[in-house]
């Protein structure tokens, strides 16, 4: 075994994984229009929660993108590793995007929108609720 190789390779995927967690972040709150950061500032729960919610989801579905047997079985290498992980990540933030808006336009009793801006916990809780479904949804198609 080669384990600096395998520890390069385990730097690679973590640095890779910070990074979409934060353009998962990113891309979430163009959906839901207020500041995650100013929110989270204000200890806005709500943020919080659909912030965990995003961050659960982007890593079931990059752990599925990297250990899936598919995978393995190719032999892939790190470039072409970073790709599928890449690829996945963008298809489940498509469908946490769609599922969201989705849920919105099917719940018009509320605006999931204002409720997350006002810090209504239990809209924070479902969203994320939401996300880390459709990420367990979407990681078992991968694997």
């Amino acid at each position: 075994m080669n384990y600096l190789n395998d520890l390069f390779e385990v730097a690679v995927y973590s640095c890779a994984g910070i990074l979409l967690m934060m353009l998962g972040n990113f891309l979430i709150d163009l959906i839901i229009p207020c500041s995650f950061p100013e929110e989270i500032k204000k200890d806005n729960r709500a943020v919080g929660f659909v912030s965990a919610g995003t961050n659960i989801g982007v890593g079931l579905l990059l752990r599925a993108a990297i250990s899936s047997p598919a995978a393995e079985a190719a032999e892939e290498t790190l470039l072409s590793g970073m790709l599928s992980s890449v690829i996945y990540f963008l298809a489940g933030i498509a469908f946490f995007m769609i599922g969201y808006i989705a849920i919105r336009f099917l719940h018009k009793q509320y605006n999931l929108n204002d409720e997350i801006g006002k810090g209504n916990t239990a809209a924070g809780i479902m969203v994320a609720g939401i996300f880390i479904g459709l990420a367990l949804t979407i990681s078992g198609v991968i694997l």
